[in-house]
């Protein structure tokens, strides 16, 4: 999960929810048991992550919050972590 930062916590915690809730909308064989929560800083840093994982091919899911004019703030997507290491944990 990629979450913005610039939101608030409590806000952060519902927006990821949101993304794992759209993730399993699209894909309802997921098997996976651990989420991580990876913090990025805003929306357009969120916006330059789902950029170059659909370069990279790989599958993702975003939310859009409709209260905030329907601004992208979380991004659902597997990966083995190589692609996020440099990202802190919220």
């Amino acid at each position: 999960m990629l979450i913005r930062r610039d939101l608030d916590k409590s806000y952060q915690a519902v927006q990821a929810g949101h993304a794992v809730a759209e993730w399993l909308l699209h894909d309802q064989s997921w098997q996976n048991s651990t989420l991580i929560y990876l913090g990025v800083r805003d929306e357009m840093s969120l916006c330059k992550w789902a950029s170059m994982l659909s370069r990279r091919d790989k599958k993702w899911v975003g939310f859009r919050e409709p209260d905030i004019g329907n601004q992208l703030t979380a991004i659902a997507t597997l990966d083995d972590g190589k692609t996020f290491k440099k990202l802190r944990l919220l």
